[in-house]
């Protein structure tokens, strides 16, 4: 099961009954706010660079690059090696190597979760469809 599903079963935080006025059953499921809220520094850099390679390639464009993740894992590295001897600003972009490295991370596990989902769809269109229960 990906990673991304409810942590633990969906209930009101509040202990109110699913169907009881003012209910919300949030509890156990994945807090974005916390990503988005607490990165926000972090993602508005990590924009910048995929604004950056729109520019210098087109917009969405690394969805098609062939062999993708092995691709972006070495230029996620190369940012790394980079900022570790010292290098902090990429020459290219002008950004810091840690924003490529994010974005280069944040890529491959796009890719890998969207090569999950066509391989459950593919799996899922070459089942035989359900027959009825004949009745008795």
């Amino acid at each position: 099961m990906p990673s991304y599903q409810p942590l633990q079963p969906e209930n009101d935080p509040t202990g109110r009954g699913q169907h009881e006025p003012g209910a919300k059953v949030d509890a156990g499921k994945t807090r974005l706010d916390l990503v988005l809220g607490a990165f926000a520094n972090a993602l508005m850099g990590v924009g910048e660079v995929g604004t950056f390679g729109a520019r210098k390639y087109t917009d969405d464009g690394w969805l098609s690059v062939p062999n993708g993740k092995a691709r972006y894992s070495d230029a996620l590295l190369r940012h790394y090696f980079k900022e570790q001897r010292g290098e902090i600003i990429d020459s290219d972009s002008r950004l810091h190597h840690d924003l490529h490295l994010a974005w280069n991370a944040l890529a491959r596990v796009e890719l890998r979760i969207r090569e999950e989902q066509e391989a459950m769809t593919a799996l899922q269109a070459s089942l035989p469809e359900p027959q009825p229960v004949p009745s008795t």
